[in-house]
């Protein structure tokens, strides 16, 4: 495993942190390892995989351009059914498209273009857009001069699918940072609303802003954020508010459990009360304390049940889960992880029969990789996905095909997990608009919702 950063880039970013104040590690963001710089043996072998696995490698993997320092990641499922993918941390794109019969094991990969210069970043936010565009902001790190740097990042770029071009988009009016970066978006959560509005947080402060697709500009909104952003997720409700797991960085608080509820109509934060039930974010609090906190937390997963399935990181043990009724608001403790797994920036997916797909791992950033699936009353260890044994939970991403399969990417192999059953008929959505006929190879606007 890399180390987080160059040992000159942390004596420079701290002795600035300490000539400004601000050099108490609780204020501090927590910097994610690099990916692991990979093997030549390792990329040219063909992982194992247990008989009748659901798991299956795409026959054609992605031909990245820098798999030592990089690897694929961060797939976008674009809206005519075709995935993008980044060379994870370089400014190569790629673009998956399925066969004749739509199987996407067997498709095929083309090039795309590259991000502007002076924009390659690794760990940042990215959403599709409802007209088709493809939004990624910020970046923990930027590529440059053949290395990673720390730099929490406040770029940003569009990718037009229909002109290949990526354009540069103005950062958000985000005025605290930390240090010598005075404006960050880092790697900070985002969402898209229910109205198709995209709405980014800064990392480091408790800022967020919504965007005008149409004029690229930015509003702020997020008023009376409980904590700054860091380390935390966003989940949009079924009721159009956003659920987040508060992580305390910058106001430690070793047994807390704070959620928060953003509301679009006033564009604030309010804190419900009750709590979590369960801490979700990772204290340390029983094995050193603040000093040895991640502050990370693991992903929280809206089932088509109306309940959030939301996990939990632990540098001490077991991370633990607990279950969101959005209709009534109440947190329900679920099943801690087996052994000492959890989900430090781990990734989770919806199945179409309504289970959820997670990929945990021991402790916070270590090895090997276990995946499970949440089937709303238990906790069920999967069979490994391809390369699991040198995987940390955050290596992965997940992504929901129209297929019904997950793909999966680790910085190393591109596959696809093959769920079981069948969605119900009435999580279904209801189209309400749609072409009457149709032609092989054109595009078409369907319209519905659920």
């Amino acid at each position: 495993m890399n180390p987080f950063i160059p040992l000159k880039t942390i004596v420079v970013v701290f002795l600035s942190l300490a000539s400004a104040g601000l050099a108490d590690a609780q204020f501090l963001p927590m910097l994610k390892p690099l990916p692991p710089k990979k093997d030549a043996t390792i990329l040219k072998a063909t992982p194992a995989l247990a008989p009748n696995s659901p798991w299956q490698l795409l026959t054609n993997q992605p031909p990245v351009l820098d798999y030592f320092d990089c690897g694929p990641g961060n797939p976008i499922l674009l809206t005519d059914g075709t995935v993008m993918l980044a060379d994870n941390g370089c400014q190569d794109w790629w673009k998956l498209t399925p066969d004749e019969s739509g199987s996407y094991v067997n498709g095929t990969w083309t090039q795309l273009a590259s991000l502007p210069d002076g924009y390659s970043p690794l760990y940042h936010s990215s959403a599709v857009l409802p007209d088709g565009r493809v939004i990624i902001e910020g970046g923990e790190y930027n590529f440059s001069n053949g290395a990673f740097h720390a730099v929490w990042t406040d770029q940003g770029a569009i990718y037009d699918p229909l002109a290949n071009t990526w354009t540069l988009v103005a950062p958000p009016p985000f005025f605290g940072g930390f240090g010598p970066f005075p404006r960050t978006i880092g790697d900070a959560q985002s969402v898209v609303l229910f109205d198709g509005t995209f709405m980014q947080a800064n990392c480091c402060t408790d800022q967020a802003a919504l965007l005008d697709a149409n004029t690229l500009t930015w509003t702020s909104t997020g008023k009376n954020k409980f904590d700054i952003n860091d380390e935390e997720g966003w989940t949009l409700l079924p009721n159009k508010k956003v659920l987040t797991v508060d992580a305390y960085v910058g106001q430690y608080d070793p047994t807390g459990m704070n959620f928060e509820l953003y509301n679009p109509a006033s564009g604030k934060w309010t804190s419900p009360g009750g709590g979590t039930r369960v801490q979700l974010w990772d204290s340390a609090a029983d094995c050193g304390g603040r000093r040895f906190a991640s502050f990370e937390v693991g992903p929280a997963v809206l089932r088509p049940d109306g309940s959030v399935f939301a996990t939990g990181a632990n540098a001490c043990g077991a991370g633990h889960t607990a279950i969101y009724n959005s209709d009534t608001g109440v947190w329900t403790p679920g099943p801690d992880f087996p052994d000492s797994l959890d989900i430090a920036d781990g990734p989770a997916a919806l199945e179409p029969n309504g289970n959820v797909l997670m990929m945990a791992s021991p402790l916070i950033f270590n090895t090997p990789s276990t995946f499970l699936e949440w089937d709303g009353s238990s906790l069920t260890e999967i069979s490994p996905a391809p390369n699991a044994s040198n995987d940390s939970s955050f290596y992965g991403n997940m992504l929901v095909l129209p297929t019904g399969q997950i793909l999966f990417t680790d910085f190393f192999f591109v596959s696809v997990y093959n769920p079981t059953g069948s969605y119900a008929p009435a999580w279904a959505p209801r189209i309400q608009s749609a072409p009457t006929s149709v032609s092989p190879g054109g595009s078409y606007v369907i319209s519905g919702h659920r």
